[in-house]
C-alpha cells in the first residue's frame, strides 16, 4: 500500500508527544514493505520551538537515530495535492493540521476518489474545547480513529462523522525496551511536560509530596515548566533536567528504580479508558510504575499487576516506599507490566487493527 500521512511534526517531539506514536506506526508500516509518505509543515511550532531552544543538532540526532524516517516539510499555499496524494491508498491527517489543510484534503478526495482518507484525534480538546473542533470539514472523510472510546463516542455524538473507531496508542518496541540497569540507581524518575497548569495540583500531591516526605533522590523531565514549578521540584530535591528526545527515555528508565503517572486532569475527568502513551513507553521499557488515578475502563491493562494505583498522596507516598524497598515486588510489577505490552500494545499491534479498519 502507498501511505501517505499529514501530522503536525514527525521531526520534533518538543511538547508534542503524537511523534511518539507516529514514529513506531511509520516504521512498522515500512518494515512490512508498504511505501510511506509524511508531510509536516515547514514553520510548525513544534519544530520551530526545538530549533530555537537545540538547534539544528537535535533535528540532526534524530536523523542518525531514524535513518528510515524522514518527512517532507510544507507550505499549505505551496502543497501540490496531486503529487503529495500519487498513488495513495489510505490517508491519515492528525487533528494537529490547519482545518484548511484537513478541508482541502476532503475537497480532493471528493474530486479525484481512490483512496481511504481518515482523522486521526489523539487530544482531549473534543472535551476541552470542542467548538475548535467542530472547525474540522470531515464531510469527505471516511471516519475517525479516536485514541480512546470516550473520544470516538463524541464525534458520534456530536455529528462530525458518521464512522469512527477506536484506536488506542501504544509503544514503540523497537526503541522502548529493558536495558541493562545503569550502576548507582536513582530512586524516581517522571518524563512529562508541564503545559497549561492542567494536572499542576496533581503534581504537588502524586510527584512532589511523596519525594518530600519519603528523600527520594528523583529527577523530571519536560518542557513548559514555569519558574515557580521548577523552584517547587528545587525545593522538594527534584532535580529539574529539561527537554529529553523521546528516544533516549529508555537510557534515562535503565538509571532509576521506579517511575510514576500523572494524567492530566481532562483525561482523569472526562475521558475514561485513554491512559496516554507515557505509561505503554514506560512498562515497555521494564521499570516499574506507580500511577495516579484514572479510569482503565476499556481495560488495557490489569492495575495492581502491571502497575499500582494510588488514590491520593499518602497512599502514592506507601507504594512507592514499597517498590522501592521490596525487590520482589517491583521485579513482579516490571516483568506483567512488559509482557501486557508485548502481548497486547505494541505498534506492530496498532497496525493490525489499522489495517482492519480500512479493509
Amino acid at each position: 500500500m502507498r501511505i501517505v500521512i499529514f501530522t503536525h511534526s514527525l521531526v520534533s517531539d518538543w511538547n508534542h508527544g503524537n511523534a511518539h506514536f507516529l514514529r513506531g506506526v511509520a516504521s512498522e508500516l515500512l518494515a512490512r514493505g508498504h511505501s510511506v509518505g509524511i508531510f509536516e509543515p515547514g514553520k510548525g511550532w513544534s519544530l520551530e520551538n526545538l530549533l530555537s531552544r537545540h538547534g539544528r543538532r537535535a533535528v540532526e540526532e534524530f536523523e542518525r537515530f531514524f535513518p528510515h524516517l524522514r518527512s517532507e516539510l510544507y507550505s499549505l499555499a505551496g502543497l501540490d495535492f496531486a503529487r503529495a496524494l500519487d498513488g495513495a491508498d489510505l490517508v491519515l491527517v492528525h487533528e494537529w493540521n490547519e482545518p484548511e489543510l484537513v478541508r482541502r484534503l476532503g475537497e480532493y478526495r471528493a474530486r479525484r476518489g481512490g483512496f481511504r482518507l481518515l482523522f486521526h484525534d489523539t487530544h482531549h480538546r473534543s472535551v476541552t474545547n470542542p467548538a475548535a473542533m467542530a472547525r474540522y470539514d470531515l464531510a469527505n472523510y471516511d471516519g475517525v480513529l479516536a485514541y480512546g472510546g470516550a473520544i470516538r463516542d463524541i464525534y458520534l455524538r456530536s455529528g462530525w462523522t458518521s464512522h469512527a473507531w477506536t484506536w488506542h496508542e501504544a509503544a514503540d518496541t523497537r526503541v522502548f525496551r529493558p536495558l541493562p540497569a545503569r550502576s548507582g540507581k536513582r530512586d524516581l524518575v517522571w518524563i512529562g511536560n508541564w503545559g497549561d497548569d492542567e494536572r499542576s495540583a496533581e503534581l504537588e500531591e502524586f510527584l512532589v509530596a511523596p519525594v518530600r516526605k519519603l528523600g527520594l533522590r528523583a529527577s523530571v523531565y519536560g518542557v513548559r515548566y514555569p519558574r515557580h514549578a521548577v523552584e517547587a521540584l528545587e525545593n522538594a530535591g527534584i532535580e529539574y533536567r529539561g527537554w529529553l528526545p523521546n528516544y533516549r527515555v529508555p537510557e534515562v528508565f535503565a538509571e532509576f528504580r521506579v517511575t510514576v503517572h500523572v494524567p492530566r486532569r481532562p483525561y482523569a475527568a472526562a475521558l475514561p479508558g485513554i491512559p496516554t502513551i507515557r505509561p505503554f513507553e514506560a512498562l515497555a521499557c521494564g521499570i516499574p510504575l506507580v500511577s495516579a488515578p484514572w479510569n482503565d475502563c476499556e481495560r488495557l491493562f490489569t492495575p495492581g499487576e502491571d502497575f499500582l494505583t494510588a488514590n491520593d498522596g499518602p497512599e502514592m507516598t506507601r507504594l512507592l516506599c514499597a517498590v522501592l524497598s521490596d525487590e520482589s515486588l517491583a521485579r513482579r510489577l516490571s516483568a506483567h507490566g512488559f509482557e501486557t505490552i508485548r502481548r497486547r500494545h505494541t505498534c506492530a499491534h496498532r497496525v493490525d487493527e489499522l489495517m482492519e479498519i480500512v479493509n
